[in-house]
């Protein structure tokens, strides 16, 4: 089996960064998974949706309102991702399989309540707008490895990740390795990501609890 590695995005989706986005990938023929925020989807929003499903790409979870949810207690957990997943269903037909928690920020009562596997990843600070496209892409690739999930946003203006891609994709198809979702990650590497046991995948087999510190 060769090299893998999960490509993901957070926080569309929109009618601008994510078909830009999905423009990049078309353009390299990678998929990736996308996290979505269920308060940004409405009519325009969901054919970008649709658009990246049409490339193979994969629809998950980020929460309905994008919230520091460790604060939230367990019906408004629920709520938030319950509601989330019924969105994701109207649009694609299938419930997400995994849960990508806002800002990383996870309690006991999301591990508990939450019935999807949590996924974290490898960042490149893309969130920051004073970071280049360059940084970003080196922060990303000197984490990388074997079943690593990438994290990074597509949201609405986030151009310097998008013109990170054009160093990213290309610098790892070079390295070798393949682009899957995150169920193709886990599937071919024959681990079954689990909820309610505390762990945050970053990788398929190195992971975070909900209680260690995030690294930077």
């Amino acid at each position: 089996m060769g090299k893998i590695v999960a490509l993901t995005f957070d926080d569309g989706p929109n009618t601008t960064t994510t078909l830009d986005v999905l423009d990049k990938l078309k353009k390299y023929g990678v998929v990736a998974t996308f996290f979505l925020i269920a308060d940004s989807i409405n009519e325009e929003s969901a054919d970008s949706v649709r658009a990246a499903l049409k490339q193979g790409c994969e629809i998950e979870n980020h929460s309905k309102t994008h919230s520091h949810m460790s604060a939230f207690d367990e019906k408004t957990v629920r709520d938030e991702v319950e509601y989330t997943s019924r969105k994701v269903f109207e649009i694609t037909g299938r419930m997400p399989e995994f849960f990508r928690p806002p800002y990383i920020d996870v309690s006991r009562t999301m591990v508990d309540c939450i019935d999807l596997p949590m996924i974290c990843g490898h960042e490149g600070r893309d969130w920051e707008p004073e970071v280049p496209a360059g940084e970003r892409a080196s922060l990303i690739l000197d984490k990388v490895k074997d079943g690593s999930i990438i994290l990074l946003h597509d949201s609405r203006g986030n151009d310097l990740t998008v013109q990170a891609l054009d160093i990213i994709i290309p610098e790892l198809l070079r390295q070798g390795y393949e682009f899957v979702t995150v169920s193709q990650l886990f599937r071919q590497k024959g681990v079954e990501a689990k909820a309610h046991n505390g762990v945050i995948y970053s990788d398929f087999d190195q992971t975070l609890r909900f209680d260690d510190p995030i690294p930077g």
